[in-house]
């Protein structure tokens, strides 16, 4: 739109106004121009001011972008990538940060996911069935979710027990032992096997008594013995620590703190033990020796409690014998391995390292390890041994 404004030998005011619209905006723009005639106005105006006028929407046009021809925004600016950082610009997974190439793996994982999803979602439904419509319809059974079955733990084959406390000692009530005096830790119970550890702190300096038993009728043959009755005997195996304070692993039928004079004692103890019926590892029992089998050992007797096998045992072992025995272990070991140490062979073509311990008395308890275990002496006439042992493998 082009307006003329003025008068007759008078200043001409000029004001173009040029509005473009597209598609997607609309523009406007004016310019104003100003020209001042100091005459009468020629007969060229018309040609001049479309001159004009056609250059200045030449000049507006040129400036405004093409409708057809959007320029695509620029994103970069916008950071969608958002990383947890802890130190620097270390990446994190999860609570830990990332080990090199951790953060690329787990991006993977999550992409396979998602698009694993998706495409579990996008999966068409099949078509019901149709219905035959001879045939009555007949509502569905309700749908019942049955619960999941509870985990089951692996089967322990032993309970640990704690028990702690105070006691004050009597007068020991066994035949022999009458001006000595007694605290009963864990008392006789059918033939239970315990096996743990016990730490006390007492008034006077402690022996340890663990019991083996009840023996059967005409197995006391010279191992030291405890009973009350005469009738009902125990194997003894009284360990001489002979300390106020201190920790010792035990087996066997019984346990108790004692004391070798009449003069009452205080202890305080914690023990923690298992409580075990009897089985192949795990038992009580009186041995008679017999000759040794083994090469070289012909003139000694042996009493075998485990037999050889090809898994190690480890465990307590605790004895009551009627002579001074050597405790006994084997370990395996291959013919060009026998250098200098000692061995035990009866056939001359198995072969093991042999563990000998001589502990110079009758009656203690061993921790030990190796598969076999044995009591033994360098004599040629039996003896009698009573023991206890809790081992595994």
């Amino acid at each position: 739109m082009v307006i003329l404004t003025g008068q007759h030998q008078m200043p001409v005011h000029i004001t173009v106004a040029c509005v473009i619209q597209t598609k997607y905006f609309k523009n406007f723009a004016t310019f104003l121009f100003y020209d001042q005639v100091a005459s009468s106005m020629s007969t060229k105006l018309p040609a001049v001011l479309l001159l004009t006028l056609v250059l200045i929407a030449s000049a507006t046009v040129s400036t405004i972008p093409v409708s057809h021809a959007l320029i695509q925004r620029d994103f970069s600016y916008i950071n969608d990538n958002h990383l947890t950082v802890r130190t620097g610009n270390t990446k994190v997974c999860g609570d830990h940060l990332c080990a090199p190439g951790e953060w690329d793996k787990l991006q993977a994982q999550l992409n396979a996911a998602q698009m694993s999803n998706k495409s579990v979602a996008n999966t068409p439904i099949p078509p019901k069935a149709p219905v035959s419509s001879t045939a009555p319809s007949t509502p569905p059974a309700p749908t019942v979710s049955t619960p999941p079955a509870p985990t089951t733990m692996p089967a322990m084959t032993s309970t640990w027990t704690t028990k702690e406390g105070t006691i004050t000692s009597v007068q020991d009530p066994g035949q022999g032992h009458e001006s000595h005096q007694l605290a009963v830790i864990l008392p006789p119970d059918n033939g239970k096997i315990y096996s743990g550890i016990i730490s006390w702190t007492s008034s006077e300096p402690m022996q340890v008594v663990e019991l083996t038993g009840p023996l059967n009728a005409g197995d006391d043959k010279g191992q030291p013995i405890w009973t009350t009755d005469g009738t009902t005997k125990f194997a003894l195996s009284l360990v001489d620590v002979n300390q106020t304070t201190g920790s010792f692993y035990f087996t066997g039928n019984a346990l108790a703190l004692h004391y070798s004079y009449p003069t009452p004692f205080t202890a305080t103890y914690s023990v923690s033990y298992t409580e075990s019926d009897p089985s192949d590892t795990v038992k009580s029992g009186t041995l008679t020796s017999i000759q040794d089998p083994g090469q070289g050992h012909e003139s000694h007797q042996l009493a075998l409690i485990l037999p050889p096998s090809d898994k190690p045992y480890h465990g307590v072992l605790t004895y009551s014998a009627s002579e001074p025995i050597q405790l006994v272990t084997v370990v395996p070991i291959s013919d060009s391995d026998k250098k200098g140490q000692m061995v035990y062979t009866i056939d001359g073509k198995t072969w093991f390292g042999l563990v000998f311990v001589d502990p110079g008395n009758t009656m203690g308890t061993w921790q030990f390890s190796g598969n076999a275990l044995a009591v033994h002496t360098l004599h040629t006439t039996p003896f009698q041994v009573s023991y206890t042992v809790s081992a595994h493998q």
